[in-house]
């Protein structure tokens, strides 16, 4: 969701300089089911544009209607969304909203915190009530310091209300090393699942960054000049130069490391040839760093085309970093969602 935060507060510092003034919506709390989980926010802008959505579309309405009053009051406010009538959710939602005026100071730390891929928390206090509370609000906590979003005059220590914390980690991150036209769609469908994406080419590579619409950065280097430091638990690699060689060259580069999944294009054979390989160069390699590497590379859905590869691909990452066993959904006994603690 770190993604979701970040385009919410860069919208509502664009709309800050056009004196356009922005509530927070975020949903702390459910009963029930619902499309998403608590977490999740929208930013509403006084001339009626919208950014991100709490739902599959249908609470959104709502939530621009009830944020009219905190617009003209300034006050926070809780409003829920009862969707057992209305969307056959079986849950009711509980959502804050709260006027967004994110200040230089804390722009400056978020977006450092994001390049430096420093977690952060927001803790938003609240109450199971429709209602205007005092106490209601939310902060932002980087490193050890509190950023108030809306109302710096509402109580921390001593609140009250109830309390909905969440913990955000770095923005998922993938490596793409390679920069055939496979590299391409991947980057395009991670671009759109809402991760930050790198991509690594050759020192003769032809290509630039335009050549990779969504991607963070272009490098292009070789694999024993390849930087390993921003390398981390929230970062995928696919192996994908199409060359044995040159894969095995960054395979043996990146051996200090402990990404979330590494993944290697090709079947099996070239797979074990490859592993081969790497132990001759690398007989003391940890076993924690093998069982991250992933080839063939994706899940087997029946893809053909690179843009059904890539999204074979991105699938085996979201199902292997999260620890779920791939199946169809009308499989699953009990809830969609598995409850976490946040």
């Amino acid at each position: 969701m770190t993604h979701e935060f970040k385009n919410i507060v860069e919208r509502a510092l664009l709309a800050k300089t056009y004196g356009i003034t922005s509530v927070l919506a975020s949903v702390v709390a459910l009963d029930g089911s619902s499309y998403r989980r608590p977490g999740v926010r929208m930013l509403v802008l006084e001339n009626g544009d919208m950014v991100g959505a709490v739902s599959g579309g249908c609470v959104e309405k709502e939530v621009l209607l009830q944020s009219q009053s905190v617009f003209k009051t300034g006050v926070s406010k809780i409003m829920t969304y009862d969707g057992r009538y209305r969307l056959g959710c079986e849950g009711v939602l509980y959502i804050l909203l709260e006027l967004f005026d994110p200040q230089e100071e804390f722009s400056h730390a978020f977006f450092s915190c994001l390049k430096k891929r420093i977690p952060f928390q927001i803790i938003s206090f609240f109450e199971k009530n429709e209602r205007v509370s005092k106490g209601l609000g939310s902060y932002v906590k980087i490193n050890d310091t509190l950023f108030s979003i809306s109302n710096p005059t509402i109580e921390y220590e001593n609140n009250k209300l109830s309390v909905f914390r969440q913990n955000m980690l770095p923005r998922f991150k993938i490596v793409i090393i390679g920069a055939e036209h496979d590299a391409v769609k991947l980057c395009q469908y991670a671009t759109l699942t809402g991760w930050e994406v790198d991509i690594i080419a050759g020192v003769n590579e032809y290509k630039t960054l335009e050549n990779f619409p969504g991607a963070n950065s272009f490098t292009s280097t070789t694999a024993e000049s390849l930087d390993v430091n921003t390398i981390d638990s929230q970062t995928a690699i696919i192996l994908m130069t199409h060359n044995f060689a040159t894969d095995l060259r960054y395979l043996v580069a990146l051996k200090a490391t402990m990404p979330a999944y590494i993944g290697l294009l090709g079947p099996s054979k070239r797979r074990d040839d490859l592993l081969n390989q790497f132990m001759e160069y690398c007989p003391e390699t940890e076993g924690d760093f093998l069982e991250r590497i992933h080839g063939p590379a994706g899940l087997n859905i029946g893809s053909e085309t690179p843009e059904e590869i890539a999204i074979s691909i991105i699938s085996e990452i979201l199902a292997f970093t999260r620890n779920h066993e791939p199946m169809p959904l009308n499989q699953k006994r009990g809830e969609i969602h598995t409850k976490k603690m946040l």
